[in-house]
């Protein structure tokens, strides 16, 4: 099903979003778009790629997380039939340290960097991942603050089941991103964020522009999203070798802080520690990884009541195919990006 949004009525965009679920070709359609936009407009380098992963901007975390770099290197013809080889800078891969924390304050500051940097230079920031709150917060301009640990609220919440914590989460009035909140480590930080937002007046400690989006959602069918999602595991883990990335991370970095990670880390992590078999870690973390995507979908859904509007594009299509249809949805007089 498609669901069309108006994205930017006649003005053109500051910024053009692609977002999904895993596994739908995020990073493949951004950047054939950035190459098409370089050959259409004559020059090496129109586009630049701000990542909007929370996982992909740690170091060494490389197939767990799907950074997929070689992407980035794009091959493609100009009107003339002539090869061009497009090298697709990057943003927020990389960053920081495997084993610290990264919070959505941080991807804030770090985009608007970015952001600021590409538009200087007169070219197309293109932001593009599946971290629903990483994006909606630069898109609805969040008024967010760097919040500081609680050490007696985690004292009060240490014991509580991921189930229990949660249900704590959902109390709060004020909308807080549940797609990677799967780790009680990571449901205690958002509880303790909240608590932080409720007890403090931070309306006024942070600004965020607002930008103009042209927002694009790649939509998988259900039953193609959870064939690709099952046949990228087990060649991540059976050629690519995913196994041996988390053993050379445990030799650095502590076990704990991997399965706070989740996902892909945190199930191999137990069966390196010998806590799950090999198959078994499979069955569950491939559970874990379809129920992720559904939660994604979710999450996108809701930035949609709240008013954000995603133009959707059946991702089944050839990419070249998705990134003409972009196009056609810029203004008709678009040549380049004006930041003002």
């Amino acid at each position: 099903m498609q669901r069309n949004g108006t994205a930017t009525g006649a003005s053109s965009p500051d910024i053009i979003t692609i977002l999904g679920p895993t596994a739908c070709g995020k990073t493949s359609v951004a950047t054939h778009l950035a190459a098409t936009l370089s050959l259409r407009q004559g020059c090496d380098i129109a586009a630049e790629i701000i990542s909007a992963d929370s996982r992909q901007v740690f170091r060494g975390m490389d197939i767990g997380t799907g950074k997929d770099l070689a992407d980035y290197t794009v091959s493609l013809n100009d009107a003339t039939g002539t090869r061009h080889i497009c090298h697709i800078p990057y943003h927020l891969i990389d960053i920081a340290q495997a084993g610290t924390k990264y919070s959505v304050f941080e991807f804030q500051r770090d985009f608007l960097t970015a952001y600021q940097d590409i538009a200087a230079r007169c070219r197309v920031p293109l932001l593009c991942g599946g971290t629903g709150l990483y994006i909606e917060s630069v898109l609805r301009a969040y008024k967010l603050v760097e919040v500081p640990e609680n050490p007696l609220l985690r004292q009060q919440l240490e014991g509580k089941s991921l189930a229990e914590l949660t249900a704590v989460l959902a109390t709060y009035k004020r909308l807080h991103n549940t797609t990677d909140v799967d780790t009680a480590r990571r449901a205690i930080r958002a509880i303790e964020i909240e608590e932080y937002y409720r007890a403090n007046e931070v309306d006024k400690q942070h600004h965020f522009p607002t930008l103009r989006s042209l927002t694009i959602g790649l939509d998988v069918p259900r039953e193609v999203r959870r064939q690709r999602i099952s046949h990228r595991l087990h060649h991540r883990l059976e050629h690519e070798g995913m196994l041996d990335e988390v053993r050379r991370l445990l030799e650095t970095i502590p076990a704990e802080a991997l399965l706070a990670y989740g996902l892909e880390y945190r199930f191999l992590t137990l069966h390196l520690l010998g806590k799950l078999s090999y198959a078994d870690m499979c069955r569950q973390l491939e559970i874990a990884i379809h129920q992720f995507a559904k939660r994604q979908m979710t999450y996108f859904r809701g930035m949609e009541r709240r008013g954000t509007a995603i133009h959707w594009i059946d991702a089944t299509r050839p990419v070249q195919d998705i990134v003409d249809e972009i196009l056609t949805l810029l203004p008709t007089t678009w040549t380049t990006f004006s930041h003002e």
